[in-house]
């Protein structure tokens, strides 16, 4: 029991916001901004998600997912960035992206061709600083409209 209480107040000290002790990485959601947007067009919905990566740290090219439901596809992601190739210690030698600024990209659409409104969308993503700490999975949960495909 004591190795777990020390494990535990190990990781709270990486993370405290004191002005005593300084944080050596930063929280997830300031080492990583995630933003996604959608614009309808005649072929579905494209979804825009933006990573905004603080400096120092990576997000997996292989950990981006999306869950939808059923009736639902989406294209595969392009980027506007080009992954590097690292070696990490956790997953070996893996595509990741280290720029500043990543957009992954999309088309959503239903398989009657119709439009959904209001559909469940989950963005599945993984990031770690490159000093040692890879952050757990993270899910952002977000609804999106689906435009009707013309042909």
């Amino acid at each position: 029991m004591t190795s777990i209480s020390v494990q535990a107040a190990g990781l709270n000290d990486l993370f405290k916001n004191s002005s005593s002790a300084k944080s050596k990485f930063l929280p997830v959601d300031e080492a990583f901004q995630v933003v996604s947007n959608t614009k309808a067009t005649s072929k579905g919905t494209r979804l825009s998600i933006s990573f905004e990566i603080t400096p120092g740290h990576y997000v997996y090219k292989d950990k981006l997912t999306l869950s939808f439901p059923k009736g639902i596809s989406a294209t595969p992601f392009t980027f506007n960035q080009a992954p590097v190739s690292i070696n990490d210690p956790t997953f070996g030698q893996v595509p990741v992206f280290t720029q500043r600024s990543v957009i992954a990209t999309t088309t959503l659409t239903t398989s009657n061709g119709k439009g959904a409104k209001n559909a469940p969308v989950i963005i599945g993503w993984q990031g770690c600083a490159t000093a040692g700490l890879c952050y757990p999975p993270e899910k952002v949960k977000t609804k999106i409209d689906i435009a009707a495909t013309r042909k």
